[in-house]
């Protein structure tokens, strides 16, 4: 099934049964899927992809769930069934729909660039408002809390009942994505949404457990080393700290470990932006990674990171760079004086 591209960009967070039409006459017209997310996935991403995947497969529908890389899978989240997730394409790919879900470009799906080319159709499900749009159906609802509530209104309108383990998945992305229902995106929906969730069997204390509180002990190490590099920029108003590859090495942490040390950043008196610059301890891929957090809505970090091939939401963003950690500091310091000049000129 070929069909035109079709985009259904939405701008609230409650989608009509229309907006969720295309893709939901899509999946009941197809058989089989390879549902993916971008590399190096948070809670949202594999939370819905895990979700979507269940879900699918109580339609009765072949589902194969792939990851890009060879990195290990976040230590946080393997509580989770993670079992039956590939890390190449599958090989029928020609014949089954690719469902993209919290991918805000084609290119963090992975580096098979013919991917979306060999596969039958390409569905694009997600809440990054600078979503490119890769899909031949694309649903992209921005200010949704996560791309698992846009999941649930798609399984509301596929009449998907939701089992503990769909809701167990789909509280994971909710819960990560909303900072554990701190963050500005935490709507009156997204809190309702949980509430479903719980009621359908979501494990509220476990999920909460092995998220937050088991925490590797070489993750603290290298939580303490990108403590002790941090540095305040413009009057405490940017924290900026950074993480080598030896570092990963030397205290035994892999990859994933350093996921959510950008929080404890963000945490510093009178901050308005973070930014943690890191060398991944792996030899393919980018020479580092660079993420973006801002404590308010006046400085879009995403239209930083576009600005070098990167991207996101307006508080949290992302982006590669081959650039030495001197020259990606200056970027970030020009730019965050830029935006909070333009911010403190539109408030005067």
């Amino acid at each position: 099934m070929r069909v035109t591209q079709t985009t259904v960009s939405q701008t609230s967070s409650d989608p009509s049964t229309h907006d969720l039409k295309a893709v939901a006459d899509a999946i009941r017209a197809n058989d089989r899927f390879v549902v993916v997310t971008h590399e190096n996935p948070d809670g949202d991403a594999l939370g819905s992809m895990l979700g979507v995947a269940l879900g699918l497969r109580a339609l009765g529908k072949d589902v194969v769930t792939y990851l890009s890389g060879g990195g290990p899978m976040p230590g946080e989240y393997r509580f989770l069934d993670l079992s039956e997730i590939r890390r190449e394409l599958p090989e029928d790919l020609e014949e089954r729909v690719l469902l993209a879900v919290d991918c805000a470009n084609e290119r963090r799906i992975g580096p098979d660039d013919n991917g979306l080319e060999r596969a039958k159709l390409v569905l694009d499900v997600d809440h990054h408002h600078d979503n490119s749009h890769f899909g031949k159906v694309n649903l992209i609802v921005d200010d949704a809390s996560s791309t698992a509530e846009i999941v649930r209104d798609l399984f509301r309108e596929l009449e998907i009942a939701l089992t503990p383990e769909i809701a167990e998945a789909l509280y994971v992305g909710l819960v990560t994505d909303t900072g554990r229902f701190q963050y500005s995106n935490t709507t009156p929906k997204a809190l309702r949404l949980a509430a479903e969730l719980v009621e359908a069997g979501a494990d509220v204390h476990g999920i909460f457990r092995y998220v937050y509180e088991t925490v590797q002990f070489s993750k603290l190490k290298l939580l303490a080393r990108a403590l002790e590099r941090a540095q305040l920029f413009e009057g405490g108003r940017l924290v900026v700290s950074y993480l080598l590859k030896d570092d990963f090495g030397d205290v035994g942490a892999e990859e994933p470990y350093s996921e959510g040390i950008i929080d404890w950043l963000r945490a510093v008196e009178r901050s308005e932006m973070v930014a943690l610059i890191r060398e991944p301890p792996r030899n393919e891929g980018p020479t580092r990674r660079v993420s973006l957090r801002s404590s308010h809505d006046e400085v879009d970090v995403s239209a930083i990171a576009r600005k070098v091939g990167g991207g996101g939401h307006r508080q949290a963003a992302g982006f590669s760079s081959e650039r030495p950690i001197g020259d990606i500091i200056d970027f970030i310091r020009r730019e965050f004086a830029l935006a909070t000049h333009s911010a403190d000129s539109k408030s005067t």
